[in-house]
């Protein structure tokens, strides 16, 4: 038995059920607001579906696929495991186990703008992987932050049919968006409702509860030169190292359009270390820097 579960149902464009405006700062990386989506969504699951939890001997939970950056929903995911582990403890039961749905994503836009069939045409040309002897014979629950037309889940559908993998499993949601009428481009009005521009991106990063997410970095990595230049200019270097090192991890060095900003943030580093008051680099730093 296949099962579906969405804390937040969205009827109408103009009532959302959850902040939106913690909603995107969410989505931009900050876990504060995860760790509170993921209470309130436990808390909602679990009282619909405790009983049926209760009855798996071994249960794997699985954030949205993502290759080496996490997305929102791993740091969502994380919580709610907490969450959960804490509610099979309290009932003598084994801790859940954590796996993940390897992607390899080929493609830049947003698709929060996109019609179902334009989603599926754009995420069906990536690769997903899924390790089917870890999850073989456990009760998964497959984890996402909002679902607004079902094109991820008919992914996930049919990575699960390509293994065989035939165990029951659960889609859990902290939103659904129900009134089909609506068109999928209000997961836009959600992600961005808080984030304008450069600067709400500089506060968001500050955050001590920020942690880097695909969103963000993806987000940098398409400014323009004079935005990318505010960002280096307001955060620390540790924090753009990092930045630099993640999008290289998700090989986003070898996309054309996020290339140029990565070559800039690869430049940022040498230029620190020998940065001396006003002395002039000599050739070998000149050589490095080039």
């Amino acid at each position: 038995m296949n099962l579906s579960y969405s804390h937040h149902k969205i009827y109408k464009a103009d009532s959302c059920p959850f902040s939106e405006a913690e909603y995107s700062w969410f989505k931009f990386g900050d876990t504060q607001y995860a760790e509170k989506f993921a209470i309130e969504l436990f808390e909602g699951f679990i009282a619909v579906h405790g009983d049926l939890i209760l009855s798996k001997s071994d249960i794997v939970i699985l954030p949205s696929p993502y290759f080496s950056i996490p997305t929102a929903s791993n740091f969502l995911c994380a919580y709610f495991k907490k969450a959960l582990n804490q509610f099979l403890f309290e009932n003598d039961k084994k801790a859940c186990t954590e796996s993940k749905i390897h992607r390899n994503q080929t493609y830049t836009q947003d698709y929060g703008s996109m019609s179902f069939e334009e989603r599926i045409q754009l995420i069906s040309k990536d690769t997903y992987y899924l390790d089917k002897n870890f999850i073989e014979g456990k009760y998964c629950i497959f984890l996402d932050d909002i679902k607004i037309t079902g094109s991820h889940e008919l992914v996930v559908q049919n990575t699960l049919q390509h293994s065989n993998f035939k165990d029951d499993h659960i889609f859990v949601y902290f939103a659904e968006l129900c009134n089909k009428s609506i068109h999928p481009n209000i997961e836009n009005h959600f992600n961005y409702f808080s984030v304008k521009g450069v600067f709400e991106i500089i506060d968001t990063i500050k955050r001590d509860t920020f942690r880097f997410n695909t969103r963000i970095v993806k987000y940098i990595l398409k400014m323009d030169e004079y935005e990318l230049s505010i960002v280096i200019d307001k955060i620390s270097d540790s924090i753009l190292i990092k930045l630099l090192h993640l999008a290289i991890s998700n090989n986003y060095h070898q996309i054309p359009e996020y290339q140029k900003n990565i070559n800039i943030l690869n430049q940022k580093p040498w230029q620190l270390i020998f940065k001396k008051d006003n002395e002039k680099p000599s050739m070998l730093q000149n050589s490095l820097l080039a």
